[in-house]
């Protein structure tokens, strides 16, 4: 019966795949051939486990999964009526066996590895070896020791921020029926609608009228920016005030205490919506390699954060945390990807890749050839030949391909002082940049798709921290000597590059916007795989 199931079922990639081989693998277990008991069967009843089972199917959304996908409804009745009716018969009690084997061992491969492969949302992480993720060896254990919930909430916490990530779904689904979203915010006053602040204010703003506050004040209650028994001011001010802030800090938004249309329009999103995003980071971090070495830095691309942190035991200890500038939004975004460090440039030269040159550095010398010069740029020729001087047919050997354009080390250099590189096939690294100014920003994207760092030397001290030799002195001076060497790692570096709209800091829930549209193309990708779920035999 399984196996035909599984002929019926479509397998168009590798997650179909894995689910496939990991059923096929149990085919015979799960079918309770001759001289096997059911697994969820004693005494011709359904036993306690699979009451637990058809229970944590029902409560897949917890974990942001669709109970619908694993036949939930049908098998707890299924289940219910087995357990009040005259027994079953043989045939009938290995077809619910069967049925009720086959949904847990799907609903437990999802909390292990996701559901889709994240090379469909442009993430070019390794995808995981089927052998290497024997859910059914790990069901028959649970069912064997009666820990089934248990081991199905190991697995749900396994991924870092995983706990977290679901303590505060529950809170935004707990809120979905929330009286304070029953009805919109009032729309802004036109002079507060028209207002734009150029940066973090150092005073509060002055207050502000606006007739939707009641509602404002019972949004952020519920939230929990605003204490439950805060008074409610006649203008924007007080405590009111200072929760607005908290709200706008935790969304991405410039804290700047002023209700304009970007607050407005995160003030109305619902906790429907703030569940299902919740949801979405729950997918991700399924199989986003976050534990993969026991030291990594980390650039979660949509927060403009880098962490660098120690595995120690499965736990992840924060060592560094810092602001990043990233790859543009419209046209050279970072792309998502793992690989290891290798190699650290001090005073590094700059070789403008063929696109920046043809797009921006060949304009510019057309227009000013003196450029050229103050910049610190020459060519090279294909011989290794270095030309300083500014002529139009070295513009055509670039543009050929032949020659190429390079940056000398220097305050001027594009990449700063540093390049810390892991080799990968976009060309992407991490490096320092002569525009600090940037990360006082609060949306970052203005990278042609490698990572600006704001504290190089801390970044630095931390890669190599097990060389006793490099000192923040020795650092430093390397970083700032304008002549340009390369160190290679005793020890590669994992360097992961995610993609996280949501993040839980010190207890609080962080929104982000989905500054590359992946948040949606994963969603695009769940509702694709829905469509891909056969229905399977009735129980």
């Amino acid at each position: 019966m399984l196996w035909r199931c599984l002929l019926r079922s479509p397998v168009r990639h590798w997650r179909s795949t894995l689910l496939a081989w990991a059923l096929v693998s149990t085919s015979a277990w799960a079918n309770s051939v001759a001289g096997e008991p059911p697994l969820w069967f004693e005494a011709n009843r359904p036993s306690h486990q699979a009451q637990q089972a058809v229970t944590l199917l029902n409560n897949a959304t917890a974990e942001g999964l669709v109970p619908a996908h694993y036949q939930a409804a049908e098998l707890a009745r299924a289940v219910a009526q087995a357990s009040a009716s005259t027994p079953l018969s043989l045939d009938k009690q290995q077809q619910l066996d069967a049925a009720l084997t086959r949904a847990v061992m799907h609903y437990l491969t999802d909390l292990r590895i996701g559901r889709v492969s994240p090379r469909q949302v442009r993430a070019n992480y390794d995808n995981p070896d089927p052998r290497t993720a024997d859910t059914a060896a790990l069901l028959r254990a649970a069912v064997a020791s009666q820990r089934l919930t248990e081991t199905a909430a190991q697995l749900a916490a396994e991924p870092p921020m995983a706990s977290a990530l679901r303590q505060a779904l529950a809170q935004y689904q707990a809120l979905a029926r929330h009286p304070a979203w029953q009805t919109p915010l009032p729309a802004l006053p036109e002079p507060l609608s028209r207002r734009r602040a150029s940066g973090a204010t150092q005073t509060p703003p002055p207050p502000q009228p606006y007739t939707g506050l009641p509602l404002l004040a019972q949004r952020l209650q519920a939230l929990g920016d605003l204490p439950p028994n805060a008074p409610l001011p006649a203008l924007l001010e007080g405590e009111l005030l200072a929760a607005l802030v908290r709200f706008q800090t935790r969304h991405g938004l410039q804290p700047d205490g002023m209700l304009g249309r970007q607050t407005l329009q995160q003030l109305n999103v619902s906790p429907v919506q703030r569940a299902e995003q919740i949801a979405l980071s729950l997918e991700r971090l399924r199989w986003t390699p976050l534990r993969q070495a026991p030291r990594m830095v980390v650039v979660n691309v949509p927060e403009f954060v880098l962490r660098a942190y120690d595995v120690v035991d499965g736990a992840i200890h924060v060592k560094l945390s810092m602001k990043v500038i990233v790859g543009k939004a419209l046209d050279t975004r970072t792309p998502l990807f793992d690989e290891a460090m290798r190699f650290i440039e001090f005073s590094p030269y700059w070789n403008i890749p063929p696109s920046i040159a043809r797009s921006e550095t060949i304009p510019h010398l057309r227009a000013d050839p003196g450029y050229l010069a103050r910049l610190g740029m020459e060519f090279v020729t294909p011989t290794g030949q270095v030309i300083t001087h500014m002529a139009p047919q070295y513009l055509d050997a670039v543009l050929s391909g032949g020659w190429r354009i390079r940056q000398r080390p220097g305050p001027k250099n594009a990449l700063g002082d540093i390049k810390l590189i892991f080799p990968n096939n976009d060309n992407i690294y991490l490096h320092h940049t002569p525009s600090p100014g940037l990360f006082e920003r609060d949306r970052r994207d203005f990278s042609h798709g490698c990572i600006r760092v704001e504290e190089p030397v801390a970044l630095a001290q931390f890669v190599l921290q097990d060389d006793p030799n490099w000192t923040e002195a020795r650092i430093r001076e390397a970083m700032t000597a304008g002549q340009s060497k390369t160190l290679r790692l005793q020890q590669p570096l994992a360097v992961l590059l995610a993609y996280s709209t949501v993040v839980v800091k010190d207890g609080m829930v962080f929104f982000y916007p989905d500054l590359y549209g992946l948040d949606q193309l994963l969603t695009k990708a769940l509702r694709q795989h829905a469509a891909t779920l056969a229905p399977p035999p009735a129980p």
